[in-house]
């Protein structure tokens, strides 16, 4: 099985045998799903014995992920933190609260790009980091450079390598664990400790910044100290720290990942850019920014957030464990057998979606004689019990920043030397895929952009 892209090569054999496939490697036993239905006969309708995660033991049990939601044993403590997620993010209507934060902060971006588009990778680095940690600290990151968002990227790349399948020997022999640090070829204990250390600095900030605001009587409303003023004991602060933690950190590098996706697709597809800026100009006018309260208005804009989820899969395989033996459609499961969803072949699938790896929001819009294809969505943020507690925020943190980019911006391809640079579609390996580099030209689409974009942004 290769470590690298493994849902290309599950694409493929998926072609050869069918949408369930049967793996034995060193022992492991592995079941590949293929399909969303294969996915929810066995995760949604079994969720009791498929709701388990494998043992990561570089990611999870040297570095310490395990103890956040991602990566944590299905149990009485992953059902607690789900729970503290669920109070605050557990709906749409609870997500509008926070509505105005991602408008604000999705404005602020369109001031940063406009006066340097070159570092538009780390703009939406930003933008996505001073959205989260304001939701889930209330903490406002300061401009220019943040040292907690700075962190956070180190943090989360290293998660992306820590996390994904076979990178490091110790993940296919776990007993490499036990080597002490100075051993030959054991390196990988000192990049653990270091990034152990790092993921406890950006908690413990983050949360300690909480607890001290509100001890001075001026903190502001979030996830951590909604949840704080409700804890009974030191252990439930522990879990409240994790739960804010992780909901800042599996919130940031995956819609980075998907807004990534967006410039890259309206480099690529311009007609289909000009069909959404049409649609915003017809409804919204120059006066304004689109909001939030404005998508039920954007038919196309929808369509075509939906397509940058479906066509740039941001988390490509999820990883499950079987607690229990199981006989599933007359085959025999045994406890501890792997899981992996291929979600990326389940949005590729050319059954589903046609021309499957060409941009085109229009698959999901009605038409005559012409049947809606499946809202990505329901496949993207996971299934069952791990189903991704954030969703409903990454879903409407994506859309405003498609809505605002296309209201504002001309995005396409950089011309060097009189030829067009046409970047290349390539997604990156890793737990959560980034569409490789790529260059594009943003510019105002006109003098009154420019000056929408200069308003004071507030919330």
């Amino acid at each position: 099985m290769p470590f690298e892209k493994q849902w290309l090569a599950f694409s493929d054999w998926a072609e050869k045998f069918g949408n369930m496939i049967y793996l034995k490697i060193f022992g492991q036993h592995i079941i590949v799903l293929d399909s969303a239905n294969a996915a929810v006969e066995m995760l949604e309708k079994k969720s009791s014995i498929y709701s388990d995660r494998p043992v990561f033991p570089m990611g999870g049990e040297l570095v310490g992920w395990k103890e956040g939601l991602v990566l944590m044993p299905y149990g009485d403590k992953f059902r607690e933190h789900r729970r503290n997620f669920h109070r605050v993010l557990g709906n749409r209507a609870a997500v509008s609260v926070y509505h105005p934060i991602e408008e604000a902060e999705t404005h602020k971006f369109l001031q940063r790009v406009l006066a340097k588009p070159a570092d538009l990778n780390a703009y939406l680095r930003m933008t996505a980091g001073a959205i989260i940690l304001r939701i889930s600290h209330g903490y406002c990151i300061q401009e220019g450079g943040d040292p907690l968002v700075d962190l956070a990227g180190k943090v989360l790349d290293d998660f992306a390598q820590y996390t994904a399948v076979g990178t490091f020997m110790v993940d296919r022999i776990p007993a490499l664990a036990y080597l002490p640090e100075w051993f030959p070829g054991a390196g990988f204990k000192r990049k653990a400790r270091e990034s152990r250390a790092e993921l406890h600095d950006m908690f413990n900030q983050s949360f300690e910044f909480v607890k001290e605001q509100m001890a001075a009587g001026v903190a502001r409303k979030s996830v951590a100290s909604d949840l704080l003023e409700r804890k009974t004991s030191t252990e439930e602060e522990h879990g409240i720290m994790w739960s804010a933690g992780v909901m800042f950190a599996g919130g940031t590098d995956t819609t980075v990942a998907a807004n990534l996706a967006f410039f890259l697709a309206m480099t690529l597809y311009p007609e289909a850019q000009k069909k959404a800026q049409a649609e915003i100009d017809a409804v919204i006018g120059s006066d304004r920014l689109p909001t939030l309260a404005d998508r039920e208005s954007l038919p196309y804009v929808n369509a075509l957030a939906k397509e940058v989820l479906r066509w740039h899969v941001v988390v490509p395989v999820v990883l499950r464990c079987s607690t229990v033996d199981d006989i599933h459609n007359g085959y025999y499961i045994p406890k501890g057998t792997l899981v992996a969803s291929n979600v990326h072949r389940m949005l590729h699938d050319p059954l589903t979606y046609p021309d499957p790896t060409k941009f085109n929001p229009d698959r999901f819009l009605p038409g005559e004689g012409k049947s809606l294809q499946t809202d990505p969505r329901n496949m993207c943020f996971g299934f069952g019990r791990r189903i991704c507690p954030g969703m409903h925020l990454a879903d409407t943190s994506v859309w405003i920043m498609v809505a605002m980019s296309l209201a504002i911006f001309d995005i396409s391809k950089v011309v060097e030397n009189g030829v067009e640079i046409i970047p290349e579609i390539d997604p990156m390996s890793g737990a959560i895929s980034h569409p490789k580099p790529f260059k594009c030209s943003i510019r105002a689409r006109s003098a009154k952009a420019t000056e929408l974009i200069q308003q004071d942004p507030h919330y």
